[in-house]
This record gives structure tokens, C-alpha cells and sequence, in this order.
């Protein structure tokens, strides 16, 4: 008995910005953003909301689940990038999904681990059966709070959401078999944003603290759930850096071709880069029922951690 994933939906902004439009605006260029993050462009919300764009990825996770949005008892979202000082930005989007229930809504801030900090919460409260069915959702819109003249950081970052429609199931196993999630609060100033100022970043020290830290908890995560890397079957990693992404399955001795990369597209969307990742998988045919699943991330924080599906 316990927690099941029976929908997962996207959405990314329309606007495309490649690295060729960035070298319009910044000293910068195409080759040097590639060769240091893999990413080659990214999503830029500028008509679209965040409340939004987690409207839309919030409809396709009820919509593949399958399920009445009147049985939603909980939403979770996850953003760095809210839409308001206060209330949090779940509230707004309950509103926006129409629910009468009154389901209890909130927001976290944990970064680019956001959605793995939602869906260990959801987990957590379903399980003690305090609620039956939850919405997570990692939603982000980072053009907002990006200094769009500091080549370091405009380069990285893309908008878009993604949501989960989690339940408890009482007759069938968890889809969820470990969670190991940490914070280390002293590093929070190599990658912060000032109160209604920009996102910064120490870029030197946040690789090698997501390639260590995504790396101890991923061996921790799978040894939890009962297996080895061997018997992982796909690699779902928080879409920062392909050059941290290809560091982390080097160290877990896990073959490229079974981690999902959609960075190349996206860059840095934080909170909604797994969930974006996970549909895409799924629209592809390669997040399959029954697959053993890692999921990865860091963020500021510094926060960090891995968890294991039996998707």
C-alpha cells in the first residue's frame, strides 16, 4: 500500500531564446554556452503567468490521471519564482483550477529541489492518510528574476512548469521505495537571490556541490530502495548543467544512454525541470510502467537529495 504517480503533464512557453539571440544582448556566444553547459536555447514566458503556465501543467497531470480535479485534497508547489510576496502561489492556482473543495494548498521554497521536496511531502501525508489524492507542482518563472546583463547567470535559466497527480492507494504498492533529502544552510550564499533583487550565483562552487552531493544521495536513494545502479532503468536528473549531468552518471557508473537530458531545450527551468523531464519521458515512450527511477537534484539552499520510483 502507499503513494502512486498516476498522472504527470508540462508546459513550456512558446518563446524560444537561443544562445544566438543571447549573443545579441550579452558579450557571450553560442560555442562558450554549449561547451560549459550544454544548452543550446530555452523558454521564455512573456505573456504567461506563472500561476499559468502551473494551470496548464497542473490540467495535463489531471487529465493523463485520469481523475475528477474535485478529488485533489492537496496542492503542493514548488517555486522560487512566485507570483505574489503572499498568499503562495498554490493558492492562486487552486483558484485558477476552479476547485470547490477547499483543498488545503501551500507553497515551498527549496530551489531546484523543489519538486522532490513536494513530492516526498505528499508522500509523507498520504501515507499517514491525512489526505488520499495531492497535486505537486514545480512551476518557475525565472526570466523574472534574472539580470539579463550578467552573462554568468542569463544564460542558464528557462521558464516553464510541471505537475504530479499523486494518490494513496491502499491495495497497491508505493510507487515511491526511498528519500533522502538534505539541506546545508551555511553554503545558502553561493547561490541566493536578494529580497525583489536577482538570482546569484558562485558557478565554480554550486557544480561541485551538485555533482557530490546528487551523487552520495543517489547511492544512498537506490541502496534504501533494495538495489544496485545496475537496476536502474532511467536517470531522471535536475536539468542545470549537462556537464553535471554527465559528471553524475560517470560516478554512478550508470550509462548515458539510461539519463534523460532535455537541458539542450530548456536550461535551468528549477522547481519544474524533473516533472517537465518526467512527462517528456513519458511522451517518448521512455518512462515506462514498472521502470526503476532515480530522481536527482540540488539546489540553493543548499538543499539537495534523491528519490527512487518503482514508476
Amino acid at each position: 500500500m502507499g503513494t502512486k504517480i498516476l498522472g504527470v503533464g508540462a508546459y513550456l512557453p512558446s518563446k524560444v531564446l537561443t544562445n544566438y539571440d543571447l549573443e545579441k544582448m550579452v558579450e557571450t556566444s553560442d560555442e562558450w554556452i554549449t561547451e560549459r553547459t550544454g544548452i543550446k536555447e530555452r523558454r521564455i514566458a512573456e505573456n504567461e503567468t506563472v500561476v499559468e503556465m502551473a494551470l496548464k501543467a497542473a490540467e495535463k497531470a489531471i487529465e493523463q490521471a485520469q481523475i475528477d480535479k474535485e478529488e485533489i485534497e492537496l496542492i503542493i508547489l514548488a517555486t522560487l519564482s512566485p507570483q505574489l510576496g503572499f498568499p503562495a502561489t498554490a493558492c492562486l492556482v487552486q483558484e485558477a483550477l476552479g476547485l470547490e473543495n477547499n483543498a488545503m494548498a501551500f507553497d515551498i521554497s527549496a530551489a531546484c529541489s523543489g519538486f522532490l521536496y513536494g513530492l516526498d511531502i505528499a508522500d509523507a501525508y498520504l501515507k499517514s492518510q491525512k489526505k488520499k489524492t495531492a497535486l505537486v507542482i514545480g512551476a518557475e518563472k525565472l526570466s523574472s528574476i534574472i539580470d539579463w546583463s550578467d552573462r554568468s547567470t542569463c544564460v542558464l535559466f528557462g521558464d516553464g512548469a510541471g505537475a504530479a497527480v499523486v494518490r494513496y492507494e491502499p491495495e497497491d504498492p508505493s510507487d515511491v521505495l526511498s528519500s533522502k533529502l538534505y539541506t546545508k544552510g551555511k553554503e545558502w550564499k553561493i547561490l541566493y537571490r536578494d529580497l525583489c533583487g536577482y538570482l546569484k550565483m558562485e558557478g565554480r562552487k554550486v557544480f561541485k556541490e551538485a555533482v557530490n552531493g546528487m551523487t552520495k544521495s543517489s547511492l544512498e536513494a537506490i541502496k534504501e530502495a533494495g538495489l544496485t545502479p545496475e537496476d536502474i532503468d532511467l536517470v531522471i536528473p535536475h536539468q542545470a548543467n549537462f556537464r553535471i549531468i554527465k559528471a553524475l552518471a560517470e560516478k554512478l557508473n550508470i550509462p548515458l544512454e539510461k539519463v534523460y537530458v532535455n537541458v539542450n531545450r530548456y536550461g535551468n527551468t528549477s522547481a519544474a525541470s524533473i516533472p517537465i523531464a518526467m512527462y517528456e519521458a513519458i511522451e517518448e515512450g521512455k518512462l515506462q510502467r514498472g521502470m526503476n527511477v532515480l530522481l536527482t537534484a540540488m539546489g540553493g539552499g543548499l538543499t539537495w537529495g534523491s528519490m527512487v520510483l518503482r514508476f
